[in-house]
């Protein structure tokens, strides 16, 4: 099973969104959301994933993001209070998995489930800080959570003995788009070959996003676009196509078209390296018309392509 860990940006939301419609995850792809703002987006991707039927975390205490204050200062008959309503209805789908993240506000939270009858069971647990395992120990002594992820670190084995996801961030970020020229092929994960023998029931990552989170974006110098694909050995690499007119912000339109270029010339090599996927095939019709999608929409087609390619890949095993 893969959990791709996404913050709930816009276009991440999007990419979900639009492999939920078109059935492209499989049933061995569940997504982990830590919302980062209260969103028609967010709740409209709640609703799809509800109106199909395929589970998605959501994670109800994020550590990142404005999602917590939107939701306390939200004020009657605003806008905010209909994404606030319909968010509470949907959390009650037992589609969305109620999630929580092991940090100061977990022991509150668990204790409002609590007292909803909520069973401890059926949440999804991220444990990724070492100062909350008591609490983590103590609370989930008797009923353990449906799915704990974890970094593979002896401290957490110690204490994680059920149910653990193996959560590793396994993009390797460069400061600028452009440095990505110095490594345009590289290893990405082998966890998708080795989560079972290693004691996991599954494993996690933040795709080609990584863990890092910025709250505002900036234009870039360089446009890149992240592919994975499949290595003969059946490990995950990860290859970067970047734009060469870097020298400042301007005209992105052409720098996407020059890195865009450049995947067109790779996968139209016989055979092709990679497998077809819904983000892939957009990139290349964006190259064949000379169209410019705009970079939010770049992102989100390298990471529908990635997601894509995993539900294939588990779903024919």
């Amino acid at each position: 099973m893969y959990f791709p860990y996404v913050r709930g940006r816009q276009y991440e939301l999007l990419a979900l969104r639009e492999l939920a419609t078109n059935d492209l995850l499989g049933d061995s792809v569940t997504p982990i959301v830590e919302p980062v703002k209260l969103s028609p987006t967010l709740v409209n991707v709640m609703a799809e994933f509800i109106k199909i039927g395929h589970p998605i975390s959501i994670i109800r205490n994020p550590a990142v993001g404005t999602f917590m204050s939107d939701w306390q200062d939200v004020q009657k008959q605003s806008k905010e209070a209909a994404y606030k309503q319909r968010f509470s209805e949907q959390y009650e789908n037992s589609t969305i998995i109620k999630s929580l993240i092991m940090q100061e506000n977990a022991k509150v939270l668990l204790e409002f489930w609590d007292e909803q009858n909520i069973n401890k069971s059926d949440l999804l647990v991220i444990n990724t800080d070492r100062d909350y395992l008591e609490l983590y120990e103590s609370t989930f002594e008797i009923e353990v959570p449906r799915y704990v992820l974890m970094p593979d670190e002896s401290v957490f084995r110690r204490k994680v003995r059920h149910h653990k996801v193996l959560l590793d961030d396994k993009f390797e970020r460069q400061g600028r788009n452009a440095d990505y020229q110095e490594s345009e092929d590289e290893f990405f994960s082998d966890d998708h070959l080795f989560y079972k023998e290693d004691g996991f029931i599954g494993f996690s990552d933040y795709s080609v996003v990584g863990n890092e989170y910025l709250e505002a974006g900036f234009a870039p110098y360089a446009v890149a676009i992240h592919i994975v694909y499949f290595a003969s050995d059946k490990t995950l690499r990860v290859r970067h196509f970047v734009s060469d007119s870097n020298e400042d912000i301007t005209n992105p339109a052409l720098k996407f078209y020059e890195a865009v270029s450049k995947l067109a010339a790779w996968y139209n090599a016989d055979p092709h390296p990679v497998e077809m996927t819904s983000g892939l095939q957009t990139f290349l019709q964006h190259h064949e018309q000379q169209s410019y999608p705009g970079l939010g929409t770049v992102k989100k087609l390298s990471l529908m392509h990635h997601l894509e390619l995993m539900g294939k890949y588990l779903s024919e095993r």
